[in-house]
């Protein structure tokens, strides 16, 4: 099944952007980025930006923001059955250049787990400039549990908020 991503989070003075692979079946449902109830991404958010669950979906967007954080995938297309990035086949990238080249002020990419790293390794790191920070962050998925939410809420920390 042909699965596609959404558009991205972001306002025109973003500074940093995190970049997941594709969403899931249950963002996908939803329209929202990171909608699995489990997905530790929001709960980070919260603790790092006062972008918490707790608050509804456009409000997290609103803080997250107002706070310079773009969210977005390094995938545009891809086929995938479910929601597992080990079953993603057939990627297709997202426009970075038109991206960054509308968001100038970014300055750091953090990158949401390992597929997401390297599928930005393979499309999107040649529209880099010198002057960017990249980041690889333990995935929020739930599928990630070798690290507890604390361990990852710390790693995110002390990457994104230097």
């Amino acid at each position: 099944m042909i699965v596609r991503s959404f558009a991205p989070i972001a306002a025109p003075d973003a500074q940093t952007l995190i970049l997941g692979s594709m969403p899931g079946v249950a963002s996908l449902e939803a329209g929202e980025y990171y909608a699995h109830p489990r997905n530790a991404f929001w709960p980070i958010m919260g603790a790092l930006y006062g972008a918490g669950p707790d608050l509804p979906y456009t409000e997290r967007v609103a803080a997250l923001k107002a706070a310079g954080v773009a969210v977005w995938d390094v995938l545009h297309a891809c086929e995938r059955e479910g929601s597992l990035d080990a079953d993603i086949r057939g990627e297709v990238p997202n426009d970075f250049a038109a991206f960054l080249a509308a968001h100038p002020r970014i300055r750091l990419i953090g990158l949401n787990g390992g597929k997401a790293a390297a599928s930005f390794r393979k499309f999107g790191a040649r529209w880099l400039s010198p002057v960017m920070d990249i980041r690889v962050l333990p995935s929020t998925s739930p599928a990630h549990a070798a690290r507890g939410f604390e361990d990852k809420c710390a790693l995110w920390r002390a990457a994104l908020l230097r």
